[in-house]
C-alpha cells in the first residue's frame, strides 16, 4: 500500500465532517432547526424511503443528518469542490445507500452524470447563494425535471428582504457581535477552516485544486424568499413558499 493510501486509510473523516459542522454553526447557529424543517417536509411529502439528491452537497451535511433519521433512504450527492467531496466519501465509505457525484452545477450538461433521473427530494442548504439571479433560476428550471410528481425541492439559505434595511441592519449587527463572542472563545471560520484543510497532508492536494476552481469565497445576488418561490413556480413546480424563517435566512419548499 502506498503511503498516500495508507494516510487516507487512516484519515478520521468523521472528526472532519463535524469540524465543519462546527465552522459552518459560528454562521448559523440556527442550522440544525432549518435541517429538522428539511427533513420534516420530506417526510410529509414523499415518506421515510426517499430517494434524494443532496445538491452542492459539500461534506454531505444533508445526507448524514436524512440517513440517520431515514435509514431506509437513500442519497446522491452532488458537488465540484474535491476537498468537501473528499470528506464526504470519506465520511460515507462502503455506505449503498449513499452514491458521489463531481458536476458542475453551470455546466449545462450537469445533470446526465447522475445515475437517475428521477427523485422524490432534491435538497439543498446554504450553497446555492454563490449564483447570481439568472443561472440560479436556470438551475431552478432543471431541478425541476429531476423531481418526480409529487416530490419536494427545497433550499434553506441566505435570503435577504431588502424593503427592511433597518431590521436586516439590526439583525445583522446582534449576529455579528455574537460570532466575535464565540470567535474570543475559540470559534473557527471559514477561512480559518480551510487553512487547516491545506495544511493536512491528505487534504491538501485538493484543496488546492479547490482554490484553482473557485478562487476566494463570493456570493451571488442573495434574492428575496419572493423572488426564489416564483423563479421557482417558473421554472416548473406548482406550489413554492417559505416553510421556515430567521431573520436573515429562510428555508423555501418547492412541490412538482
Amino acid at each position: 500500500m502506498s503511503e498516500t493510501a495508507a494516510t487516507t486509510r487512516t484519515t478520521d473523516w468523521r472528526a472532519w465532517q463535524e469540524s465543519w459542522d462546527r465552522q459552518q454553526e459560528w454562521y448559523m447557529p440556527d442550522r440544525e432547526e432549518r435541517f429538522r424543517v428539511m427533513l420534516d417536509m420530506v417526510e410529509a411529502f414523499v415518506g421515510s424511503t426517499p430517494r434524494v439528491l443532496d445538491l452542492a452537497c459539500g461534506t454531505g451535511s444533508i445526507t448524514d443528518r436524512l440517513l440517520s433519521r431515514f435509514p431506509g433512504a437513500t442519497s446522491v450527492g452532488v458537488d465540484l469542490d474535491p476537498a468537501l467531496l473528499a470528506i464526504a466519501r470519506g465520511t460515507f465509505e462502503g455506505d449503498e445507500r449513499v452514491a458521489f457525484v463531481t458536476a458542475d452545477l453551470k455546466d449545462p450538461q450537469w445533470t446526465k452524470a447522475l445515475p437517475h433521473d428521477s427523485y422524490d427530494a432534491v435538497l439543498t442548504a446554504t450553497a446555492l447563494h454563490w449564483l447570481h439571479s439568472e443561472p440560479l433560476a436556470t438551475l431552478y428550471g432543471q431541478v425541476a425535471g429531476l423531481v418526480r410528481d409529487g416530490g419536494v425541492f427545497m433550499n434553506a439559505d441566505h435570503m435577504i428582504d431588502q424593503t427592511t434595511p433597518r431590521i436586516n441592519a439590526a439583525e445583522r449587527a446582534l449576529r455579528h457581535a455574537r460570532m466575535d463572542s464565540a470567535k474570543t472563545g475559540g470559534a473557527v471560520d471559514w477561512a480559518e477552516w480551510w487553512q487547516l484543510a491545506a495544511a493536512d497532508p491528505v487534504l491538501a492536494g485538493p484543496t488546492a485544486e479547490r482554490f484553482e476552481i473557485y478562487g476566494e469565497h463570493a456570493d451571488g445576488d442573495m434574492p428575496s424568499v419572493a423572488w426564489h418561490a416564483e423563479a421557482l413556480r417558473g421554472g416548473g413546480f406548482g406550489e413554492a413558499r417559505a416553510v421556515w424563517r430567521s431573520p436573515s435566512d429562510a428555508l423555501v419548499l418547492a412541490v412538482k
